[in-house]
């Protein structure tokens, strides 16, 4: 039986449906960058030049590390929805168990990456002395990777159901807990950009906490049995043969993103602080 904040996609007039499936879409992106603003704002007004030119020198290479394993989600997503228009709901219970252990096994990848990398691929892109021991808060966003991993996949399994509503709506809980967390460390505690982080990997947390109980208790064929995770091969192979290429083009895109970024820090960390604020708004 159909959820209310399911949409189906497979019987009657599409338009109003795609719409419906796309505004909260829309939403999540839009709240995205709010609360990346937010956390700008932050850092901006009561860190200083240095600590917002820190949280801008590693946007890209995080971004060119983490979109590798995020087209894996994408696979989990593609792959979910086939089975579900198909009614193959065997199928769909071992692509949902096989998507969740695979991101968490990519979350702990994530975590020695950017441990071990940091530090070594800052210093290629030139990070500026003055910057670099602030930009290396990028250890703890790290740490985090296991619950992003986790709240991606776990949505892409909701949307490729129609569902994404609930998405939206733990996406928003858990930027409101960042914004507020942000203020609380770096006003209060005055952590700096580590403020921040530790404000970034806990709200992670929250949204993946979210996203696992709502899978959980959905009495439905994509419900999740954490005793049942395995990794089904035939349905890691299908989901890498669509996620891995989709990875490798968001990483390819991001490298130029990378290479830009080298060339900004030669510049010195008041400018790189200034183009931080302003890519911000290039988002929107």
């Amino acid at each position: 039986m159909k959820r209310s904040y399911e949409i189906d996609m497979c019987n009657g007039p599409l338009l109003g449906k795609i719409l419906q499936f796309s505004i909260p879409l829309i939403c999540s992106g839009i709240l995205q960058l709010l609360f990346n603003a937010a956390d700008i704002v932050v850092v901006g007004q009561f860190t200083g030049s240095d600590a917002l030119a820190a949280v801008g020198s590693t946007s890209a290479l995080n971004n060119l590390i983490v979109n590798v394993f995020l087209g894996f989600s994408i696979g989990c997503s593609i792959m979910t929805a086939r089975y579900y228009g198909a009614q193959k709901w065997k199928d769909v219970h071992e692509v949902v168990h096989t998507s969740m252990l695979v991101s968490m096994i990519c979350g702990a990848a994530l975590i020695v990456i950017g441990i071990a990398l940091a530090r070594p691929l800052l210093e290629v892109m030139g990070t500026p002395e003055n910057v670099l021991d602030q930009a290396l808060y990028m250890r703890i966003i790290f740490v985090g990777m296991p619950a992003l991993m986790v709240y991606n996949f776990g949505a892409a399994i909701l949307r490729a159901v129609g569902d994404t509503k609930r998405p939206l709506l733990f996406l928003l809980i858990a930027g409101a807990i960042n914004v507020v967390l942000n203020l609380v460390f770096v006003i209060v505690f005055h952590m700096g950009v580590a403020g921040v982080a530790v404000a970034t990997v806990i709200s992670q947390c929250v949204s993946a906490v979210m996203i696992v109980v709502c899978l959980m208790r959905s009495e439905t064929v994509y419900q999740l049995c954490l005793k049942e995770l395995r990794i089904y091969k035939d349905k890691l192979i299908e989901i890498t043969k669509v996620g891995l290429p989709a990875g490798i083009q968001g990483a390819v895109f991001n490298v130029s993103n990378v290479l830009i970024q080298s060339s900004v820090n030669s510049f010195g960390s008041l400018v790189v602080a200034g183009n931080t604020a302003a890519t911000n708004l290039e988002g929107f």
